[in-house]
């Protein structure tokens, strides 16, 4: 164990962000750290650093363990250049490079042995470093992760955030510290850097602790996962899809158990106020009993639910024709640089077609093309009949700064009143105050569910989507992801989350020098196909509508198989009745029990009621007088009283036997 952590708590404003956490880490061990939006991992990694100190708890680290932690906005400017900047982190091992440079000229001219003996001694811790590869380390490590070559002499205060989150991340990288501590690493990452990053940390030979919302990233990499809701966190083993299926099996086991406890507190309390209502001292001192009961009665938190999350649904107003888009030749400059050209696109009704490829390579510029944002330098764009187009843009230009969330749906929307105004924010997470925020004051989450939320309402059947994953906690994607999975329209997106692709995508254009290539599946078919030897891409290149990648004639009797009914098939069928028939038994059992709690409910007010008109014809001035009618009279309410604490008793036993079921 190199890291534990022990009953950690930190409240800001009175409100607990985590409480009482506690976990460990081995020298191995990968483990992620998820949670919705807010929900404290990043709270929680900054306590793990020490940048923050808990309300209550501890944080424990191993003698001479090192924590390296990445941001997800470093603070570093400089005049260094890239290069230099990420090849001073290796500062120790150039120093010992030049001392062995300067040994090497005295040993010219001298043979002292104690020299030697300090070259050696030095030669071998500089081996050990992997002196000789500094250099190439350092080039490797900033190509993968997104430099150009060309780009290394930059000096640093020229890059912008995103440059400068991926450089502070190479350094930390080459650092190699024991403990490598990332937040949201691939945030500013092309798919192929993120590859890289992978396939870099799964060679890692020490602890990794990550926060990402990128699934597929998760997914390759961890074996353990911390997963923080409500301020509680609960460590899973395995990777994150491991993790998504038993938290999944363990929140509908908390949700049937809250349900439960709900419907007994709800029970209770009817019971303690039918007893009140008897007005009896017996059925008082059995409310009281119960209410004590009650009050140290556990009550089950209400687990995180879908109906606290996002609802999202897309419906198009209208089909639109079989062809949806056609373009041919697009191409598309600024200044000498050439981002793509003779790009050819045949979309059909239906499809999701993903374009994936390096950043800055045109692919929101190809999206803008379609929307009517710019135009292409050459080539022809064409629509289908009934075509309905709706533009989710990443930057979310399409939102007014100076409207507030309200505003932006009502003046997109005038014909919605205030109610359906208010029903929809709430659905996508704005509700009291929230919805007069106004749109600058929003983080990148709220803008995205606000321009998701505009979305839904435009009815389109085309949705041309750009990066739509972007700042959204991982609830909110795998909601966006059954949207467009479900979504009876067409969509045309672009998107660096591989997980998000690869179950949503039916195709796959890859922007490749200049040209897109294309691959009929999902991500995972594409992994398929650039791993075969026999793939060629020139056959796949977009200009050749007729060579989709993938494409094949469908075998109707391929994959069929017959199935012979077995014993063991009959066997299961018997259990599987005689399993119905007991929960259909008791079914009934418990209806018939419901039954005569009714109907022993109509006898006490019947009861009641005859023992009230007693009282009252017991009351009229001729009835006073009149001695044998008061006899008579009290006579027949005494048996009825009689009756109705026998009916009292029934009502309770009845309301046990329920409570038993």
């Amino acid at each position: 164990m190199i890291l534990a952590v022990n009953n950690l708590t930190k409240s800001y404003d009175g409100r607990d962000i985590i409480k009482n956490i506690s976990f460990h880490i081995e020298a191995r061990d990968r483990l992620a750290i998820t949670g919705a939006n807010g929900a404290g991992k990043t709270t929680l990694l900054r306590q793990l650093i020490g940048e923050e100190q808990p309300d209550s708890g501890s944080v424990s680290v191993s003698k001479d363990i090192r924590l390296g932690y990445l941001s997800q906005m470093p603070d570093i400017d400089g005049e260094k250049t890239i290069y230099d900047a990420v090849l001073d982190v290796k500062k120790d091992v150039l120093d010992m490079e030049n001392e062995l440079r300067r040994l090497e000229g005295m040993m010219k001219a001298s043979s002292d042995e104690e020299l030697l003996k300090r070259y050696s001694e030095l030669s071998h811790r500089f081996e050990l470093e992997n002196g000789y590869a500094v250099r190439s380390n350092v080039t490797g490590v900033l190509k993968g992760l997104g430099f150009k070559e060309e780009e290394f002499d930059l000096k640093v205060r020229q890059l912008s955030g995103g440059q400068k989150t991926r450089l502070e991340l190479g350094k930390l990288l080459l650092k190699a510290p024991d403990i490598l501590i990332l937040d949201e690493p691939t945030n500013h990452l092309d798919i192929a850097s993120v590859s890289w990053l992978e396939n870099y940390l799964r060679s890692w030979k020490n602890a990794v602790i990550i926060v990402s919302h990128d699934r597929y990233f998760l997914d390759r990499i961890v074996n353990k996962v911390f997963d923080i809701e409500n301020g509680r966190g609960t460590m899973y083993t395995g990777n994150y899809t491991a993790f998504a299926e038993k938290k999944a099996a363990l929140r509908k086991d908390r949700m049937k158990a809250y349900l439960n406890n709900q419907a007994e507190i709800k029970h209770q309390q009817e019971v303690i106020e039918k007893l009140k209502r008897f007005n009896r001292e017996k059925s008082i001192k059995r409310a009281e009993s119960r209410e004590k009961a009650l009050a140290k009665m556990e009550k089950v938190e209400k687990p995180f639910d879908i109906d606290d999350a996002m609802r999202l649904k897309f419906r198009p107003s209208k089909q639109s024709g079989k062809d949806v888009l056609f373009a041919d030749g697009l191409s598309k400059a600024f200044g000498d640089k050439v981002l793509f050209s003779g790009v050819d696109l045949d979309v059909k009704r239906g499809e999701k077609l993903a374009i994936i490829g390096p950043n800055g390579t045109g692919k929101t510029t190809l999206l803008k093309i379609i929307s009517g944002e710019i135009k292409a330098d050459t080539g022809e764009l064409e629509f289908g009949s009934r075509v309905e187009t709706a533009y989710y843009d990443q930057e979310h230009h399409v939102l007014d700064p100076d409207n507030t969330v309200f505003d932006e749906i009502s003046d997109a929307y005038p014909s919605m009143d205030n109610t359906e105004i208010r029903n929809l924010l709430a659905s996508f997470l704005f509700t009291g105050e929230d919805v007069f925020k106004y749109v600058r004051d929003l983080s990148g989450g709220e803008k995205g569910r606000l321009s998701l939320s505009k979305l839904m309402l435009s009815k389109a059947n085309l949705l041309i989507l750009d990066e739509p994953t972007n700042h959204l906690d991982i609830t909110s994607k795998e909601i966006l992801e059954e949207a467009v999975k479900n979504y009876e329209g067409t969509v045309i997106y672009v998107s660096h989350d591989r997980y998000f692709i690869n179950r949503t995508a039916t195709r796959i254009l890859e922007l490749d020098n200049g040209h897109f290539i294309n691959y009929q599946g999902n991500y995972d078919y594409y992994l398929e196909k650039q791993s075969d030897p026999s793939f060629d891409k020139l056959k796949a290149v977009s200009g050749s509508l007729s060579h989709y990648y993938g494409i094949e004639p469908k075998d109707e009797t391929a994959g069929s198989v017959s199935c012979d009914r077995t014993e063991g098939d009959k066997t299961e069928d018997t259990a599987a009745k005689l399993s119905f028939r007991e929960q259909k038994e008791r079914k009934q059992q418990l209806q018939k029990l419901k039954n005569q709690l009714s109907a022993c409910e109509k006898d006490i007010n019947a009861a009641e009621t005859a023992i009230s008109d007693m009282d009252e014809e017991m009351s009229r001035p001729e009835v006073a007088v009149n001695s044998a009618r008061l006899n008579e009279i009290s006579s027949k309410q005494m048996k009825v009283k009689e009756r109705l604490d026998k009916l009292y008793a029934d009502w309770e036993r009845i309301s046990e036997e329920i409570e038993d079921f």
